[in-house]
């Protein structure tokens, strides 16, 4: 075999094995309800490993274990609080220039449902879009700390949609409806610990069209800068989750459009949008 054949070849195995082995460095959590309990467990392949103690401390796994196909998956986490950064991404601002500061809001911790949970289209609401986002969950309390040990306090990362009800955004004085709503808030369907949350392929498709694809590289205020600058003023606490920003343009959904929101190594978050005047529940929050 020719020299620079060899090297193609040593290349691609050098390639291969690195792919593998940062893969194998990454664990996926999930938080479920199966035969009326509710759980969190790490997934591998079709098969979650059930955990106990403290998910984000010292788990162990209890030895049972389940189908994925048989549990009901919830928001990853069960937060005290969800903020979230607006205007995140320069393709979101639509030609103004960034802030020198993120733009930051509350979504209320009952918006949040789990993957393949329906979105609400509420019987006043004309106007609802998707907004794809990673999301941030914290795994150790976070008060007033540093850029530098911000990455301490992020226990992982989930794909998320901040579903916005734009003519309620223009009239809500803290959006209170328009991202706060129940079912306004799916993210899931796993947190992964161990990627590269700094640069992440993130993409949103509506009935598999992709409509935004960005990489979290590109976020103007990035996953550690928005953990210090939060606890500067509101503690961050344990299974508290940061929605990062959106990047590119949003559009509106229409009912029964199915969205889902990929992040690169993590999984596909997939929700369907419910009947206009529909009521649906956060029950699988």
């Amino acid at each position: 075999m020719q020299r620079n054949g060899i090297v193609a070849v040593l290349a691609l195995v050098v390639l291969a094995a690195g792919v593998s082995a940062w893969a194998q460095d990454v664990t996926k959590f999930v938080r479920y309800e199966h035969e009326g309990t509710v759980s969190y467990g790490i997934l591998e392949g079709e098969t979650i490993h059930q955990l106990a103690g403290d998910v984000f401390a010292a788990p162990e796994r209890t030895g049972a274990t389940v189908a994925l196909g048989d549990v009901t998956l919830l928001a990853p986490s069960d937060p005290q609080k969800v903020v979230a950064a607006g205007l995140n991404y320069r393709s979101h601002l639509g030609g103004a220039e960034p802030s020198e500061y993120p733009g930051l809001f509350d979504k209320h911790a009952t918006s949040l449902i789990g993957h393949g949970a329906e979105i609400t289209y509420y019987e006043d609401a004309t106007n609802l879009h998707f907004e794809g986002e990673m999301v941030l969950i914290i795994g150790k309390t976070a008060r007033n700390v540093s850029v530098e040990d911000a990455p301490d306090h992020i226990f992982a990362v989930a794909p998320g949609n901040d579903i916005s009800e734009r003519v309620w955004q223009g009239g809500d004085l803290q959006w209170f409806r328009a991202k706060g709503a129940d079912t306004f808030g799916p993210v899931g369907p796993v947190m992964a610990r161990g990627v590269n949350y700094d640069d992440l392929l993130l993409q949103t498709r509506v009935n598999g069209e992709t409509l935004q694809s960005q990489r979290t590289s590109d976020l103007l205020f990035d996953s550690s800068f928005l953990v210090s600058y939060i606890s500067r003023y509101v503690t961050l606490e344990p299974g508290d989750m940061v929605f990062t920003g959106t990047p590119g343009t949003t559009s509106a959904m229409e009912p029964g459009d199915v969205v889902e929101i990929e992040l690169e190594h993590v999984g596909i978050l997939r929700n369907t949008i419910g009947p206009k005047g529909g009521r649906t529940t956060n029950d699988n929050q």
